[in-house]
């Protein structure tokens, strides 16, 4: 095995989190695993790049903000990751991706992102929703209406119309002021409700199903 390589099941308790929140990190920063046998790795360089991403959440920044950063820093990063996935589109696919590599960087990353959940399982992305809106909650992040949104998978407009305050999944959102680039900004609180046992008891059972699914 190489030197420079780091088992990705030491990668939760490195950081702290959840494993769906380390599989996140992955996806968002475009990170492909090398796998050996059943087991996965990051390099140093990746590894480097999640230390970097790590630290900015703790400083109460945001994932979108970290990659836009990365983006003016290191444009490889989006363009690298991007060509792998085109190389298993369809020629049409790919014919129509092109004008927007050239000359929409901000677009080519949601293509990217469309592309990427298409493979990811309906189940999960359901359940890691939850998870976010969670996290969220407990370090008293402020997210945008462009986040909520992508979370609760709504449009942002259907956000903005709920007025000063409104409740999904038993989160209750607050309009609390404004955040970079004129987007609102919404506070999250739980709502006080019975069936947050069995919420509770449900994400249990899912990290139980994690553990199965992953044989570090």
């Amino acid at each position: 095995m190489a030197v420079d390589l780091i088992p990705l099941s030491q990668l939760p308790s490195r950081y702290g989190i959840a494993r769906s929140n380390l599989y996140n990190r992955l996806k968002d920063l475009k990170i492909e695993p090398t796998k050996q046998g059943r087991k996965a790795f990051v390099n140093e360089k990746e590894l480097k790049l999640l230390d970097e991403l790590h630290a900015h959440l703790k400083e109460g920044g945001i994932t979108s903000d970290f990659i836009k950063q990365q983006d003016h820093q290191f444009p490889q990063l989006v363009t690298d990751s991007t060509s792998e996935v085109e190389q298993s589109l369809p020629v049409s696919v790919q014919s129509q991706s092109e004008p927007t590599i050239t000359q929409k960087p901000t677009a080519l990353i949601s293509v990217v992102e469309a592309v990427v959940k298409r493979f990811i399982p309906t189940s999960t992305s359901r359940l890691t929703y939850l998870r976010e809106l969670e996290e969220a909650y407990q370090n008293g992040w402020l997210l945008s209406t462009s986040e909520v949104a992508n979370l609760l998978g709504l449009a942002p407009k259907t956000i903005t119309s709920y007025g000063q305050e409104f409740s999904d999944a038993g989160f209750v959102f607050t309009r609390v002021g404004m955040r970079k680039r004129g987007e609102i900004a919404w506070a999250i609180d739980k709502q006080t409700s019975d069936w947050s046992e069995q919420l509770s008891s449900s994400t249990k059972s899912v990290k139980e199903a994690f553990s199965e699914a992953f044989d570090p």
